[in-house]
């Protein structure tokens, strides 16, 4: 999506007509089946947001769905700001996009005066402080890492809908947090929920279970709610866990007007308790329901396409996409290197030529499996003086100079003025430190100037007519939603953050044995969603990937051998480490 502002909610959007004509063959099919249940089998980079905020789109145009009685549910805040904001373009703008536990949020803070009394619960602000205070209790002594793996098995046992019994016998089967056994888990666990309730909290997967255990045992919940909702649409959809799945079947209460998208060969959270089965299974649990599948990939080169479909050839629910791009580009690249310090330095070397070549920065992202590889990333990247961002680092909105800017723009945006408005955001900048021209080399002064550029980016493309008004309203909207413009500086991210994103030119960083798969990923399941992991991080690609690994850790490491998963890549090895000097 550009970032350019979106008009306001009640501005007119296309056509009927014009909405199906900007779709292609499949994606129309999406469009026109608007009712009964639909899954979506969508590839990446096929157009699935697209296809279903069309569909919804579609559906107001025609007068088939009233816009208030439509739920558009997906999994983070960020992808919900995107849809509500395609959705205004497109003049479906009261629709409503929410996180499921958004969606929960509200029904239970709603209904709870009404029939349970009182106000509800706070949330927990900090799962991790109320959960070594449960360690405490029962005498566990733990440290911060195990910490953190104890409160995802809190999280898992509640997404799966355990008791604490059941959890326990399904415990035989998991790993548990260093130096803990089931039985201990579960006393911290039965500790845990005990302190909650004392000072009258619920956590974030508790406000799932309530709202279904509301909906599920009071009619007149359950009669409001399906009153408001009758239309769902649930995007990535193979990342539902038992409880969301739950929680959608309760709100539909036997109906099945539902619109599921999704991709199997994207599910990569099966570890916090998501689950393709419900995908996969959907023609099961909806006999009468049709299935759509998009495989025209809109994103990547054939090479790249190709690398994709090689690896997840054969694997259940696989999609094969077909490149929609008739311009060649290269081939999938590896690089080996010799030690991760020479690995981080031909990342840096990579990226350097890449934008001698003519690309920006921030066309540009390094992807690695755990976080803990960004160090060494971000020491040589600084050394070369490559710009760079930390996917999940400070939130654009949050940083001083930024937070600045949009505060003298609520200001100004109250005045009535004719000036066309890249002026005016130009000389609200000003006041806040930006330049026309960026100032020379890089450090802290020139990530000032380049988040401030951005904003005047996002003026320059809103649409003619936008108002200091409007524009300064989409930028709060964006803030909300955590919707960042882009930066031109190079991204790092994990693997797993970097789902729903894409660049020009990606580099996937650290793929050996050890590390992708990653060494605790023992079991042919576990494979498979490392496997799974690193398609992600292909298909984030627009023209090039390149792939590196070293073959020791450090200079005095052990030794290491490439990933598995390279040999789907199909094509010669580029031997980093002879370039290296090794």
């Amino acid at each position: 999506m550009s970032g350019a502002a979106a008009p306001p909610a009640g501005a007119a959007g296309p056509s009927a007509e014009e909405l199906l004509a900007a779709l292609d063959p499949e994606q129309q099919a999406v469009a026109r089946t608007l009712l009964g249940p639909v899954a979506i089998l969508a590839g990446a980079g096929t157009g699935k947001t697209r296809a279903i905020t069309h569909r919804i789109a579609y559906g107001v145009a025609t007068g088939t769905y009233s816009p208030n009685h439509v739920l558009a549910l997906t999994f983070t805040t960020r992808a919900a700001g995107e849809l509500r904001s395609r959705l205004r373009a497109l003049g479906a703008g009261t629709v409503q996009a929410r996180t499921f536990h958004s969606a929960a949020m509200a029904q239970l803070s709603y209904f709870w005066p009404d029939t349970v009394g009182g106000h509800a619960p706070r949330l927990v602000d900090k799962k991790g402080r109320v959960i070594a205070h449960a360690a405490d209790t029962v005498g566990l002594h733990v440290d911060t890492p195990v910490l953190r793996d104890l409160a995802a098995e809190v999280e898992w046992r509640k997404v799966q809908m355990l008791t604490l019994e059941e959890y326990e016998a399904a415990a035989a089967d998991r790993t548990m947090p260093r130096d803990t056994s089931p039985r201990r888990v579960v006393d911290l666990m039965r500790s845990y929920e005990q302190l909650k309730d004392d000072r009258r909290q619920l956590d974030f997967e508790d406000v799932l279970l309530a709202t279904l255990g509301m909906v599920e045992s009071e009619p007149r919940v359950a009669s409001y709610v399906r009153q408001q909702y009758r239309f769902f649409v649930v995007d990535e959809y193979q990342d539902v866990s038992p409880v969301q799945h739950a929680l959608l079947r309760a709100w539909l209460g036997g109906r099945d007007d539902v619109c599921v998208v999704g991709d199997a060969s994207q599910t990569i959270y099966s570890f916090a308790g998501a689950s393709s089965g419900f995908l996969l299974g959907f023609g099961s649990e909806f006999p009468r329901g049709s299935v759509v599948r998009l495989e025209r990939n809109y994103r990547s080169t054939r090479e790249v396409v190709h690398a994709a479909n090689t690896l997840m050839r054969g694997r259940p629910g696989a999609l094969d996409l077909v490149a929609q791009s008739t311009a060649p580009g290269p081939e999938p690249t590896v690089l080996a290197c010799v030690h991760d310090g020479d690995e981080a330095q031909t990342v840096a070397r990579t990226i350097t030529d890449l934008v001698a070549g003519g690309s920006a920065w921030g066309d540009v992202a390094v992807l690695f499996r755990v976080g803990a590889q960004s160090a060494a990333l971000e020491s040589a990247l600084g050394r070369a003086g490559v710009p760079y961002r930390v996917q999940g680092g400070t939130r654009f909105f949050d940083r001083p100079e930024v937070k600045l800017a949009v505060h003298h723009m609520r200001g100004e945006a109250v005045r009535q003025t004719d000036d066309e408005l890249t002026r005016r955001v130009g000389l609200v900048l000003q006041v806040s430190g930006w330049t026309p021209t960026p100032p020379e080399g890089t450090g802290a002064v020139r990530e000032q100037w380049e988040a401030l550029q951005a904003i005047m980016g996002l003026a320059e493309d809103a649409p003619a007519g936008t108002t200091m008004q409007q524009f300064t309203q989409d930028l709060v909207d964006r803030a909300a939603t955590h919707h960042e413009p882009e930066l031109d500086a190079v991204t790092l991210a994990t693997l797993h953050s970097s789902k729903g994103l894409e660049w020009p030119h990606v580099v996937i960083t650290g793929a050996a044995e050890g590390l992708l798969p990653i060494s605790h990923a023992t079991t042919d399941a576990e494979v498979d969603e490392e496997r799974r992991l690193f398609y992600v991080g292909l298909t984030r690609a627009r023209r090039s990937v390149t792939v590196t690994w070293s073959r020791q850790g450090s200079v005095r490491g052990g030794t290491r051998t490439p990933s598995r998963f390279l040999a789907a890549l199909d094509t010669r090895s580029a031997d980093g480490a002879a370039a290296s000097g090794a």
